[in-house]
């Protein structure tokens, strides 16, 4: 096959063709690792390229197949997000602290990919310790947008989101705290899903806000993000917070009508001041469901305005905790003083980002004594609210829609500076981490500028197959365009 039929293809397709014997996965991985090399330069989506790796998995991958030995990803090259543990490759957290940093161990994630025959072709750039939502908060260069290199791609999975819409990976995985997937995969015209949290293990995840934190894929359809998904999703009892609950059968899901299913319409987004490019495609795809034969209705969420201060509260809460560990003492950057607390002092200051820096600082002043109840017991309680109110709502409706996020890609030079209206930028992709519920972002259309728009599917926790059902639908009417790479040469 040509290098541009290769590339061509989605995850669905190379498979296919795999299993025919039209294609061996070195040559998949191949054509993969030339595409990283040259574009990688460009866009900054890998932060560690692994290419003698890849093709080494590549050839142990055509053996198995010969022996009819087949996994569900089985040659498929993937991106893995810098914040897994990957035995014997380097994971740096995107953060200058962790940059030389070679586990022992793998997550259970990138262990699960392994087990299913994906090849690991690196890991990807993200803002720091996955905090941020344009990817320019990390060591290296930040990721530019594949559809307009002077955009931001989101973040904190910029990288991944950027390494399939630039053709650099057949399929990833990111990790998603308050919108870390889906707002970068809207950003960038790609697939991104937020499974329920305790759905996919957590362990050997590097540790933003625990009580967010959750992995899930990125692709280029729907059909494909369900193959990462199967392959990732279950229980783990390395992981305290894994739920022993059976996983969906995603493709017998997927291809179910959604004729007389209740969609909802949340009144407090909708009645919100968003741009007209925001309005005209949440209507396009509210009537492309109601023609599938689904009731609109609109729903109330009383709370969901308290979501982004209750996220920020708690998670930079849970940062200040998660991150004292990396002081200089045990692992990652040290920088010597002629005190302990020198040392630390030293080391965190040079280890850390300003962005990472701030959260610490921020979380530390609200655990501290006087504070605790005032700041961060009262988000507990508002979060509480929050998961009332979307558990009243699905007594009502099977799914929600809504935007994935309020405005499309923004140039770097455009890019808010002010630390809060950068946080406006997770304003409705928050939400459903606070809620519990999980979530997927869908392309559906471009903006009046050329660059892309997604739209949302929420479900009711661990009713993720809802999800790639209404997705599957949003993505066959939506006519979204070819991804970049597919219709020139980047």
């Amino acid at each position: 096959m040509k290098y541009s039929d290769i590339l061509s293809l989605t995850l669905a397709q190379a498979k296919s063709a795999l299993d025919r014997g039209d294609l061996s996965s070195v040559e998949l991985t191949q054509c993969y690792i030339e595409q990283m090399i040259s574009l990688n330069s460009t866009y900054h989506a890998y932060i560690t390229q692994c290419e003698e790796l890849a093709l080494e998995m590549a050839k142990k991958s055509d053996y198995r197949r010969k022996q009819k030995k087949c996994g569900i990803l089985e040659g498929i090259p993937l991106a893995i997000k810098d914040v897994f543990c990957t035995k014997g490759v380097r994971t740096t957290f995107a953060s200058k602290m962790m940059e030389n940093f070679v586990p022992q161990y793998s997550s259970t994630v990138t262990e699960r990919l392994e087990e299913c025959g994906g090849i690991f072709l690196g890991k990807t750039n993200l803002d720091e310790f996955c905090m941020g939502s344009m990817n320019t908060y990390t060591f290296i260069d930040p990721v530019a947008n594949p559809w307009d290199i002077s955009c931001v791609s989101g973040g904190s999975s910029g990288g991944s989101a950027a390494a399939i819409a630039a053709g650099m990976a057949l399929g990833a995985v990111g990790s998603d705290t308050g919108g870390s997937i889906r707002q970068p995969a809207s950003f960038c015209g790609v697939v991104g899903v937020r499974p329920t949290y305790g759905r996919v293990s957590r362990y050997g995840m590097g540790a933003f806000a625990s009580s967010f934190d959750q992995a899930g894929p990125i692709a280029r359809t729907v059909e494909d993000a369900g193959y990462i998904f199967q392959a990732i999703c279950g229980y783990d009892p390395k992981d305290s917070t894994s739920r022993h609950i059976p996983c969906p059968d995603i493709f017998s899901v997927m291809n179910q009508s959604v004729k007389n299913m209740r969609v909802g319409i949340p009144i407090e987004f909708y009645e919100a001041s968003y741009s007209e490019d925001v309005r005209r495609y949440w209507d396009q795809s509210r009537d492309i469901l109601k023609n599938a034969g689904c009731q609109i209705k609109m729903v109330s969420l009383p709370y969901v305005s308290f979501a982004l201060p209750c996220y920020y509260l708690i998670v930079c809460a849970e940062a200040a905790s998660n991150l004292a560990r990396y002081d200089g003492v045990k692992y990652g950057v040290r920088q010597f003083g002629e005190t302990l607390e020198e040392m630390y002092v030293n080391t965190r200051s040079v280890g850390f980002g300003a962005e990472v820096k701030r959260r610490i600082l921020i979380g530390t002043y609200i655990l501290s004594h006087g504070n605790y109840d005032a700041y961060y017991g009262k988000a507990l309680r508002i979060r509480q609210l929050i998961q009332e109110d979307f558990s009243k709502v699905f007594q009502d409706v099977d799914v929600l829609l809504m935007p994935t996020t309020p405005t499309a890609a923004f140039s770097t030079s455009q890019a808010p500076k002010d630390p809060v209206n950068i946080y406006l930028n997770d304003i409705l992709t928050v939400p459903i981490n606070v809620g519990g519920i999980c979530g997927i972002s869908v392309p559906f259309c471009l903006s009046s500028q050329g660059l892309p728009l997604g739209i949302q599917i929420l479900a009711p926790a661990f009713e993720d197959g809802r999800l790639f059902q209404f997705g599957k639908v949003l993505e066959k009417e939506s006519n979204f365009p070819n991804l970049p790479f597919l219709t020139k040469n980047l």
